[in-house]
């Protein structure tokens, strides 16, 4: 059984279990990108707000990518080369660990 959320909601799930995990701007661009997801496969996806945080992360910058990663890639378009990359602001984006 599913329920349909708010962003609102979706944001509260997060701040009542993981409040350090992702900004508040990052849990926009995430359930955004979650609601388009849903649409493109036609599928309801559960929120499992343990299994989000540990499966995305959010980056400040590239410069904070690469702390993480190193310097083998030098520019967003590298990175979603190899997995998805959810933009946040101006230099911050979310990505698929991998």
């Amino acid at each position: 059984m599913y329920q349909q959320i708010s962003e609102y909601n979706f944001a509260r799930a997060f701040e009542e279990i993981r409040p350090n995990n992702f900004s508040r701007a990052g849990l926009s661009a995430l359930y955004e990108y979650f609601e388009e997801l849903e649409k493109d496969i036609g599928t309801p996806i559960e929120l499992d707000v343990i299994a989000i945080c540990c499966e995305y992360t959010e980056y400040e910058s590239l410069e904070e990518f690469q702390e993480d990663y190193g310097d083998d890639y030098q520019s967003i378009d590298e990175i979603e080369q190899v997995t998805t990359v959810i933009p946040v602001d101006d230099d911050g984006f979310i990505i698929l660990q991998f």
